[in-house]
């Protein structure tokens, strides 16, 4: 008896992403359900995912990275669902793979998927980014997001996790004051995800975390060997860290 054939819900959280929304839309050839969960874009957003047939629009206020991954999963109505942000692509031997990993009778809980740090139109190949994977394709009734991290979120897998062979292509810095402002924004989660937890801040921690996170990304992930770029990117996320404590003390002060 033939298995029955898997089917796959590819969602997206989006905020203001017209940029790159249309043309990830346009890619999206092979899911069985596409759902679009956007935090209220005040751009076109919205509008250029209305303008797709069969592709649904959910308006979700957005609290967290966590909360919205789990808010989205709920809406799923497959098992199997893919993860994919608005400034992502796939390749077609990505999108092959996939459909053939969950339809195989030894497929895994979830699945890691490496991406390609694009910085404008060319390859960031280190600066810490060369071993990038994150879970993307996982099987939901065994998974859920831990609410407990509220930036760079954790999938807690119930099951076996393997790792595809074809990477995402991850366009994530398209300008300095853009990619700025992701960095800001990760920090400002990053401090109250810390500070709901109690965490208190140090004043050194401040200047030094940062510091090791620049020499760390720069020297010992080989940064320097992506030129200008790699000072950009190493400065940017060292600039995130500071940006977490600056944050955290704020928070703190505030309650006292």
């Amino acid at each position: 008896m033939d298995r029955e054939k898997q089917k796959l819900s590819v969602l997206i959280i989006t905020l203001n992403e017209e940029q790159h929304i249309k043309s990830l839309l346009e890619d999206i050839d092979f899911a069985d359900e596409i759902i679009v969960v956007d935090s209220y874009s005040t751009d076109k957003t919205a509008d250029i995912v209305a303008s797709f047939q069969n592709i649904k629009l959910i308006q979700n206020p957005f609290i967290d990275y966590t909360s919205q991954r789990n808010f989205a999963l709920d809406q799923a109505k497959n098992h199997w669902v893919l993860f994919i942000d608005a400034d992502e692509r796939l390749t077609p031997e990505l999108k092959s793979e996939i459909s053939t990993e969950i339809n195989s009778e030894n497929a895994a809980s979830a699945y890691f998927i490496y991406r390609i740090f694009m910085f404008k139109a060319s390859r960031l190949n280190y600066s810490g980014w060369q071993t990038d994977k994150i879970f993307r394709l996982f099987n939901k009734s065994k998974c859920r997001y831990n609410e407990e991290r509220t930036v760079h979120e954790k999938l807690i897998v119930n099951g076996t996790i393997s790792t595809l062979k074809n990477e995402i292509i991850h366009f994530s810095y398209s300008s300095y004051e853009d990619y700025k402002s992701k960095m800001y924004k990760y920090g400002t989660l990053k401090a109250n995800e810390k500070f709901a937890k109690g965490i208190k801040p140090f004043f050194l921690l401040q200047f030094l975390h940062p510091l090791y996170t620049f020499l760390y990304q720069y020297i010992i992930r080989f940064g320097f060997l992506d030129g200008g770029k790699g000072i950009t990117i190493c400065y940017l996320n060292a600039y995130s860290v500071f940006i977490r404590y600056k944050e955290l003390r704020r928070l703190t002060s505030s309650k006292i």
